[in-house]
């Protein structure tokens, strides 16, 4: 379970890195369930980005997989090809989405959104390190 006290903790640390790269960012966690947890929208990050934090978040759940690696599996051609437009078009295909685990169980995930798809995967393992 996630709980608000670890979401909290999880932002933290993502926020700490984006204020390092310089890149505000949008970050989520949601709980095994795929539910919001948290969300923070640093000052001057992307309105745009809201949505795309919170899908990342909620697709690394629902698939226990990064982003990442689902972006790298779904180009055409490969096994998850279409994805993204499933589930009325929440699945997120770029980095910056991680499972979080307790042992061997996905409890949540984080997502982030706001920069460059490096800039978004740094501040996701970030957040995750800080579970």
């Amino acid at each position: 379970m996630i709980t608000l006290a670890d979401a909290r903790r999880i932002i933290a640390a993502a926020e700490e890195k984006a204020l390092e790269i310089g890149q505000p960012m949008n970050i989520a966690v949601v709980d095994a369930g795929g539910n919001l947890v948290a969300h923070v929208r640093m000052d001057k990050a992307w309105v745009g980005s809201v949505d795309i934090a919170i899908n990342k978040a909620w697709t690394a759940r629902a698939f226990d997989i990064s982003t990442k690696e689902l972006a790298e599996l779904s180009q055409s051609g490969d096994q998850f090809f279409g994805i993204h437009a499933s589930n009325a078009g929440r699945v997120m295909i770029f980095a910056g989405g991680i499972p979080l685990k307790r042992g061997n169980d996905v409890v949540g995930a984080i997502g982030v959104s706001g920069g460059l798809g490096k800039q978004d995967q740094a501040v996701a393992e970030a957040g995750a390190a800080g579970f």
